[in-house]
């Protein structure tokens, strides 16, 4: 198939989008697919009319490309008034499939997936609204409250009604706080008394204009990837310092993962239900992955779903596909299977 590897763009985690469709574009071309690695928002100012999609391919070419724009993008976005770069859609029209290696907002909110259906191009992963829905973590809080899935208790506030008063908001000190609509754990900070919680408003509202606050739950990390409906192998992640942030995440051996995770048997498959569960609430459909918290109660906490989740070297999702046997080649071949399916 004649593929298009999205990645790049605007946010926070352009770099780890760039990390993450180098990946998969070889691991498609590995495939035997036509598969390019193009910048959403850089774009390619020349492609060749008569052969967009050649038989031989330099992936590490093209992602060097893309990352020559990183120190520029702020300007690019002062000056450029469309989102999509120079022939991006076109190669996307003319793509079988687009494989979305987006990851944050423009990428991950919906945005794209909303454009691509109006445009009849076909994507991985779930729609536009199921998207939009996820990445916000006040509204998937909500959504998970009134559908009784565990979360911890919490609230959103915009930058115009923000408090410091976390009496006013029925919570104290530890508490959590992080930007809605941000990912890969920036803008998170755990804050442990109010000077620290007026600095971490500061912070985060630095990168938007809506914050959550919520409980601070202490408890070992999860993560539970939901394919096709169905949740994959747990894993824990553990930390060496601090806790699982933007740092820990992308940096090889910061953590120590371990999957499956050592649970016990009930406790696992419940973890492993309220992933499916958590999907099924926000309409999140293809593939995901859902943040969770076990306390020293055995009380299970989800967090947040991921519906782009990361697919670089350290990545959780891949470790989760290898624990029932699929390489990462073979993953991103069942998330193009199982995205092509919704057309079907």
């Amino acid at each position: 198939m004649k593929i298009v590897v999205l990645a790049g763009g605007t946010s926070t985690e352009r770099t780890v989008s760039i990390t993450s469709g180098t990946g998969i574009c070889k691991a498609l071309r590995q495939k035997g697919h036509q598969a390019i690695l193009v910048d959403i928002f850089c774009g390619i100012e020349n492609v060749d009319r008569e052969n967009p999609f050649p038989s031989e391919y330099d992936v590490d070419a093209a992602s060097e490309y893309m990352s020559a724009f990183n120190d520029r993008i702020e300007q690019m976005k002062k000056e450029r008034r469309s989102f999509f770069g120079p022939n991006v859609l076109k190669l996307c029209e003319a793509a079988d499939i687009v494989f979305l290696g987006l990851h944050g907002a423009n990428g991950e909110d919906g945005k794209v997936q909303a454009t691509f259906d109006l445009m009849g191009i076909k994507y991985t992963g779930t729609g536009y609204l199921s998207s939009a829905l996820a990445m916000d973590k006040g509204i998937t809080k909500q959504m998970f409250l009134m559908n009784n899935v565990p979360t911890p208790r919490g609230v959103s506030m915009v930058k115009e009604e923000m408090t410091t008063d976390l009496k006013a908001l029925g919570m104290e000190f530890p508490v959590v706080v992080k930007t809605c609509c941000g990912g890969s754990s920036v803008g998170v900070y755990i804050v442990n008394d109010q000077a620290e919680y007026e600095q971490a408003l500061k912070d985060a509202y630095s990168y938007e204009n809506e914050v959550v606050v919520e409980e601070y739950i202490k408890g070992r990390e999860f993560s539970v990837a939901v394919v096709d409906g169905k949740a994959y192998p747990i894993i824990e992640i553990a930390p060496l310092q601090g806790f699982y942030d933007y740092k820990n995440k992308y940096k090889a051996g910061a953590n120590k993962e371990t999957c499956p995770a050592n649970l016990p048997k009930e406790i696992s498959e419940k973890m492993q239900r309220w992933a499916e569960k958590a999907c099924e609430t926000a309409g999140v459909t293809t593939y995901a992955r859902v943040d969770e918290l076990l306390n020293e109660d055995g009380d299970i906490y989800c967090l947040e779903i991921n519906t782009l989740p990361g697919m670089t070297g350290t990545s959780l999702l891949p470790q989760e596909a290898a624990a029932v046997g699929m390489s990462y080649d073979e993953l991103t071949k069942k998330i193009i299977e199982i995205s092509l399916e919704k057309y079907n």
